[in-house]
C-alpha cells in the first residue's frame, strides 16, 4: 500500500508603496515586488510481505501440509516410509522457508519540502492569480525563473538592487523492516537520511541591461544512520586510542589515491612535500582527513572508502529481541518471563557545510596552505554511536519477583576541520533493577471507596541502582598530546512504592539518591538526595 500527496503554494507581497521607487539622476526605477513559492512532496509506502509469500506459494505453513496418500492397488507391495526421514525433511523445508519468509514488513517513507524567493519582480498579482512568471512556479516548481523574468523585462532595472534571491531544499527518508527469523526472535532493522540545503544569491543589472548572478553562497545539514561496530569495543582511553591512531594513517594512504584519480604522480619526488604527502593534499586538506576519519572508525579500508560526503545509502540499525529460553523446561518452571534485547543505533552528521567561493572562482587554486580547494567546506563532523542497551536481561519469577539488568554503551565523535581537534565522549552505564509486588494488603482507612472502610490492594515495589562512568578526551591530530577534558563517575539509585487507595487514589513513596565523582580535579563531588509522598487522583471511571 502507498500514499503520495503534493501540496503547492504561491505568494505576491508588494513591496512598500512609500519605497517602491526611486529616482536617481532623473531615472524612476521600480524595486518590484516579492512572489516565492513551495512545494512538499510526501510519500509512505507499506509492503506486507506475508501476502506476498502466500501468494508466490512459500508461506512456511505450506511446507507441513500433508500430501494426500493413494490407495495401494491390489497385489501392490507396500513399502514403509521412513518417519525420522519424513521429520528430518520437513524440519529442512520449513527451516528454509522461514528463512526466505524471514521479512514480514517493510515500511519507506520520503518527505521534500522546497521553497523560492525571487525578489525584485515587477508585475502585479493579476486577476484570481497569475500564471506568471510561470505556471509552474505558481504551482510550485523549483526551476530557476530568473531569466526567463528578466528576458521579459519583469525584473528591476535598478543596478544598486541587493535583495537575494534564495531557494530552500529539505529531503527526509525513513526505512524500517520487521523480521521474524523465528517465533521467538524479532529484529527491527532501521535507516534514515537527512539532507537540508539553502541557496542565496544577488544579481545585480549591467549597462547594457544585463542581468548577473554574483556571490552564489550554499550552506545545509547532513545526517544518515551508519554503522560503526567494527571499532566499537577497540582501546580507547586517554593514553591511546587504536582508531585515532589508524585515523593518522590513513591519511597518506587517502591522500595519494586523491592525487592518483587527479592525475598527479606520486611516484616523482617533484609532487611530493617535505612530509610524504602529496603537493596539495597535505595531511590538513579537508579531503583528505574526512575519508581518513570515516575509514578509521568504521573500521573498512582507507584505500577502498568513499570520497563523497554526503552518502546516499544509509547503513540499517537494529533492534533485537529474544523470548526463546521460555522454551525450555527450566525456564518455564522458574519463570513467567525471559526475554534478552539488544538495540543498535549510530549516525554520521554534518553539522554545517557551505560551498567554498574560491573554489568556484578557481577549481584548481590552492589555499594558503599549499592545498587544492574543496567544493564544500565543513566546520564540524560528527559520529555517534549508541549500544541502549548492549544487553538487557528482563525476567520475572514465578513469586512475581522481577529482575532487569542492562548494560548501555555510546561513545560521540566530533571532529573540527577548523583546528584539526577530535573531541570523543564515551560512557558505559549498568543498571540493575528489582520489582516485587506484596498481594493484598489490607488498611483501614476513611479513603477506602467501599462502606467497610477497608483497603485491600497490592503494594508494588521498584529498585533500579545504577552507576554510568563516562570520559570526555580531547585528541590532537598534529601532535600526541590526549588530554581528559571532564567526565564522572555517576551512582544513582531510584526506590518507589505505591498502593492504591481507591480505583481513583494511589500513594507513591519515592528516594531518590544520586553521587557523581568528577575524573578531573578541576570539578568537586556532588550529591543529591530527594524523597517524599506523591498522591495520584484519576478522575473518570
Amino acid at each position: 500500500k502507498a500514499n503520495y500527496s503534493y501540496t503547492g503554494d504561491y505568494s505576491w507581497q508588494q513591496a512598500s508603496m512609500a519605497l517602491s521607487n526611486i529616482d536617481i539622476g532623473g531615472t524612476s526605477y521600480n524595486l518590484g515586488n516579492t512572489v516565492q513559492n513551495a512545494r512538499s512532496t510526501n510519500l509512505n509506502g507499506t509492503f506486507n510481505m506475508e501476502t506476498l509469500y502466500k501468494y508466490i506459494g512459500i508461506s512456511k505453513s505450506s511446507a507441513s501440509k500433508p500430501k494426500p496418500v493413494a490407495a495401494p492397488k491390489p497385489g501392490e507391495k507396500i513399502v514403509k516410509a521412513d518417519p525420522l526421514k519424513k521429520i528430518n525433511q520437513n524440519q529442512f523445508v520449513d527451516g528454509l522457508k522461514g528463512i526466505l519468509t524471514s521479512v514480514k514488513s517493510i515500511n519507506l517513507s520520503f518527505t521534500e519540502n522546497q521553497g523560492t524567493v525571487l525578489p525584485g519582480y515587477i508585475p502585479s498579482v493579476g486577476f484570481f492569480g497569475t500564471s506568471k512568471p510561470t505556471l509552474g512556479f505558481v504551482f510550485g516548481s523549483q526551476n530557476d525563473v530568473r531569466y526567463e523574468a528578466a528576458k521579459r523585462g519583469w525584473l528591476t532595472t535598478y543596478q544598486e538592487f541587493n535583495q537575494n534571491y534564495t531557494s530552500v531544499n529539505k529531503q527526509e527518508f525513513k526505512g524500517s523492516a520487521n523480521l521474524e527469523l523465528t517465533p521467538d526472535l524479532k529484529i527491527d532493522l532501521l535507516g534514515d537520511r537527512s539532507y537540508s540545503e539553502n541557496f542565496s544569491e544577488q544579481y545585480d543589472v549591467g549597462a547594457d541591461g544585463s542581468y548577473n548572478p554574483r556571490s552564489p553562497y550554499s550552506f545545509g545539514l547532513f545526517s544518515i544512520s551508519t554503522v560503526l561496530i567494527g571499532t566499537s569495543f577497540s582501546t580507547s582511553n586517554e593514553v591511546r586510542s587504536t582508531a585515532f591512531d589508524q585515523f593518522r594513517k590513513n591519511r597518506l594512504s587517502v591522500a595519494n589515491r586523491l592525487a592518483t584519480e587527479r592525475g598527479i604522480d606520486i611516484n616523482n619526488p617533484a609532487n611530493i612535500d617535505s612530509k610524504g604527502y602529496p603537493i596539495g593534499y597535505s595531511s590538513s586538506n579537508q579531503a583528505v582527513l574526512l575519508p581518513a576519519f570515516l575509514a578509521a572508525y568504521s573500521g573498512t579500508s582507507a584505500d577502498k572508502v568513499s570520497f563523497d560526503i554526503f552518502k546516499s545509502f544509509p547503513l540499517p540499525n537494529w533492534a533485537i529481541k529474544y523470548t526463546g529460553l521460555m522454551r525450555y523446561k527450566f525456564f518455564k518452571d522458574t519463570f513467567k518471563r525471559f526475554s534478552l534485547q539488544q538495540n543498535y543505533r549510530a549516525s554520521y552528521t554534518v553539522n554545517s557545510f557551505r560551498s567554498n567561493f574560491n573554489y568556484t572562482n578557481n577549481p584548481n587554486g590552492v589555499d594558503d596552505s599549499g592545498n587544492f580547494y574543496n567544493p564544500t567546506i565543513m566546520s564540524n563532523v560528527t559520529l555517534v554511536e549508541q549500544f541502549n542497551p548492549l544487553v538487557r536481561i528482563d525476567f520475572e519469577l514465578k513469586n512475581s519477583f522481577k529482575i532487569l539488568t542492562q548494560i548501555n554503551k555510546d561513545r560521540a565523535l566530533s571532529m573540527s576541520f577548523d583546528n584539526n581537534l577530535l573531541t570523543e565522549v564515551h560512557g558505559v552505564e549498568y543498571v540493575i533493577g528489582a520489582g516485587y509486588r506484596i498481594k493484598d494488603v489490607i488498611f483501614s482507612s476513611r479513603l477506602a471507596d467501599n462502606p467497610t472502610g477497608v483497603i485491600k490492594s497490592d503494594i508494588n515495589i521498584k529498585v533500579d541502582l545504577t552507576y554510568r562512568d563516562n570520559q570526555t578526551i580531547v585528541r590532537y591530530l598534529d601532535y600526541d598530546n590526549n588530554q581528559l577534558g571532564g567526565g564522572q563517575n555517576i551512582w544513582t539509585l531510584n526506590a518507589t512504592a505505591d498502593y492504591s487507595l481507591s480505583k481513583n487514589l494511589t500513594i507513591i513513596f519515592y528516594y531518590n539518591h544520586s553521587f557523581s565523582k568528577p575524573v578531573i580535579s578541576t570539578s568537586f563531588p556532588l550529591t543529591n538526595i530527594s524523597s517524599g509522598f506523591t498522591f495520584r487522583y484519576t478522575f473518570g471511571n
